[in-house]
């Protein structure tokens, strides 16, 4: 099974696993606290009912105004700051929940708006946390320089360090300046931002809604959209680090399957008559420089009748392809292919062997081929005429 399969299947697993566990422990944290808190409220119910003596139809009835009057606590959401703080939870996928379009055309526009919002705003907050750890990698870089350290080069773990300082360092800011403009606890704050910036929303701690904020604090206003804005940014250039270098390793791993497959096409099946790159033979091949000037002054007909003479030819030399054969005869010089008895003996050579699949060599286990599965076909051959094509015994 394919190693792209493998971690699919393995995947899909670990999710079932965390998603178990996690709901074993939510259930074990909330569910005394929910049961608890109906009670609580349960009992504030009746007491209301007795002390204004609504019957449980008024009560259910003021129940409807009070849930429609809860978005409209914080002011006007409408406006244009208001519609702007939406614009940016529905292209971020937040989604408080705070605020929602009750006209038909809201709606209808609101889901046109999202189709091509989120898909660009991702695009947009993974290209510029690219573009940011490109910066941070340069800039370690250039203090390891400064600080003459052995080891200039910025490693993973190096990014990854930095980008966890920088998103706790922006959780803990949001923190402090929420829990001091909202009135919350630090906790709390602290997981309005974490809520926030992962784009969870929940919409149980929203800003901007005490006090018609949006109409009556434009500075702080600007702060919480450019706080939501950075980051996200921020996040996202470590999602970007650490997330997406898992998420490339499927697409890595069939680039190289598909390499493998060419390089194996390439080496073991071809169609027939397709040239064949030559390649270098490992057999031993005697230097030039060993060969009198007089047997490089021979013409054209001394380099044949020599040819013909010889007892082994390396076939991977001869199986060279089309490419070049059509030339003149004078062009092969036969010591580059191979050598011939008489040689052997002065030079007190071995027969020559090669393994199969070594460097490209097509030999098989034995001698190589002999110049008799060769011969009938170079007796066709003038000693003036090219070779039309390569043979096909070779």
């Amino acid at each position: 099974m394919k190693r792209q399969n493998l971690r699919t299947i393995a995947l899909i697993i670990s999710i079932l696993t965390y998603l178990f566990i996690g709901a074993a422990v939510f259930d074990n944290l909330e569910s005394k606290q929910e049961k608890t808190q109906k009670r609580k409220l349960d009992i504030r119910k009746y007491e209301l009912m007795r002390k204004f003596n609504l019957t449980k139809g008024n009560f259910d009835e003021l129940e409807q105004v009070v849930l429609q009057l809860k978005p409209h606590k914080a002011g006007v959401q409408w406006k244009f700051a208001g519609s702007f703080y939406f614009a940016i939870t529905v292209i971020t996928t937040i989604g408080y929940g705070h605020a929602a379009p009750s006209s038909d055309s809201g709606k209808m526009f609101c889901m046109c708006y999202a189709l091509l919002g989120i898909p660009l705003t991702l695009v947009m907050f993974q290209s510029l946390g690219e573009r940011i750890n490109t910066l941070v990698r340069y800039l370690l870089h250039r203090a390891k320089k400064c600080l003459r350290m052995r080891q200039t080069e910025v490693s993973m773990a190096n990014m990854v360090t930095v980008g966890f300082v920088s998103c706790a360092s922006t959780l803990c800011v949001g923190a402090v300046a929420f829990s001091h403009a909202e009135g919350w606890s630090f906790f709390h704050a602290f997981y309005y931002c974490f809520i926030t910036l992962t784009t969870i929303g929940f919409g149980d701690y929203v800003a901007l809604q005490r006090d018609h904020a949006l109409q009556n604090e434009p500075r702080y206003v600007v702060f919480c959209f450019v706080y939501i804005l950075t980051g996200l940014t921020v996040i996202g250039a470590f999602l970007n680090l650490v997330v997406l270098r898992f998420l490339t390793m499927n697409a890595e791993d069939e680039r190289k399957d598909a390499e493998q497959k060419k390089a194996l096409l390439f080496t073991i099946g071809q169609p027939r008559g397709e040239a064949r790159p030559l390649r270098a033979c490992p057999c031993y091949i005697p230097e030039r420089k060993h060969i009198g000037n007089s047997n490089k002054r021979r013409g054209l007909k001394g380099y044949y009748t020599e040819v013909l003479h010889f007892q082994t030819i390396c076939s991977c030399l001869w199986y060279g392809g089309e490419e070049k054969t059509q030339g003149s005869l004078s062009m092969i010089n036969p010591y580059d292919l191979s050598f011939s008895d008489p040689y052997m003996e002065q030079t007190g050579i071995s027969p020559h062997f090669v393994e199969p699949g070594s460097s490209g060599c097509i030999c098989g286990p034995r001698q190589c081929t002999s110049i008799s599965s060769i011969a009938a076909g170079l007796n066709f051959l003038s000693p003036f005429r090219s070779f039309a094509k390569r043979r096909s015994s070779v």
